[in-house]
């Protein structure tokens, strides 16, 4: 009953009426799991196995809610391969993130990397390399790499650049030898969502071996995390992991 009751007196003004409070209430394993969370009851939430991304957010939005200091939620996925890991935001949350959304997110992005001990070197990814096409998306990822840079002036980043130009360092000095980008980029950020969920998923696949961890959910108030109906057993063992430190990093 507290569970129900709850809910309702937290979305009663967002047209869910007591008796639909109490339908999904006892349907909604997500809904259940951020109950707890919010009552206290548990710290750490794992979902998403079945059903949409979108659908466990929206639950997840209603009763936790998004970081004080932040406008949107994102999804980062880390792929841990033989030779180098890399990052990839945003695969599932927002389908075309302006370009404050992607300075955010990208902010965020770097903030989960060196929580979970790794120093972020941040490449913002476009058909577009250094200026080479002025259309909307590359004139968006420029803007990206202005707003970071004025928000976090000794971040590790450049951009708008090819995906090759990221991962080879000595390619990038062939090609821009004043880049401001250090290294091999391990944080990849795309324009969109469709350019982000393909490269992550056409990576995991081709790299064979590699280790997937993710989706990790960037902007929650608290550690819940949101995988999708692929995740395999490993992956969710990593992703438990993952949120166990983010919960103690929380109390």
């Amino acid at each position: 009953r507290q569970y129900w009751e709850t809910y309702h007196r937290m979305t009663e003004r967002k047209g869910v009426t007591e008796q639909y409070a109490k339908l999904e209430m006892r349907r909604r394993h997500t809904l259940i799991g951020a109950m707890m969370m919010h009552l206290g009851e548990a710290d750490g939430m794992i979902c998403g196995t079945f059903g949409s991304h979108a659908l466990h957010l929206h639950y997840v939005d209603q009763v936790l809610g998004r970081r004080p200091d932040v406008s949107c939620y994102a999804a980062m996925n880390l792929l841990i391969l033989p030779k180098r890991s890399v990052a990839i935001v945003d695969t599932h949350v927002n389908a075309d993130p302006s370009a404050e959304e992607l300075a955010e997110i990208t902010l965020m992005a770097a903030e989960e990397m060196r929580r979970i001990g790794i120093t972020p070197r941040i490449a913002l990814l476009s058909h577009s390399n250094f200026g080479s096409s002025t259309v909307a998306s590359a004139e968006k990822m420029r803007q990206v790499l202005e707003l970071v840079r004025a928000r976090a002036p000794g971040i590790n980043i450049d951009g708008e650049m090819h995906g090759d130009i990221a991962l080879d360092a000595e390619l990038r000095r062939h090609i821009m030898p004043r880049s401001t980008l250090v290294g091999e980029a391990n944080l990849l950020v795309c324009p969109s969502i469709d350019a982000a969920n393909i490269s992550y998923n056409l990576l995991k696949i081709a790299a064979g071996n590699g280790i997937a961890i993710g989706p990790v959910l960037l902007g929650c108030k608290a550690a819940a995390a949101i995988l999708t109906s692929s995740a395999t057993v490993r992956r969710i063992v990593n992703m438990t992991a993952l949120t166990v430190l983010d919960a103690n990093a929380r109390a």
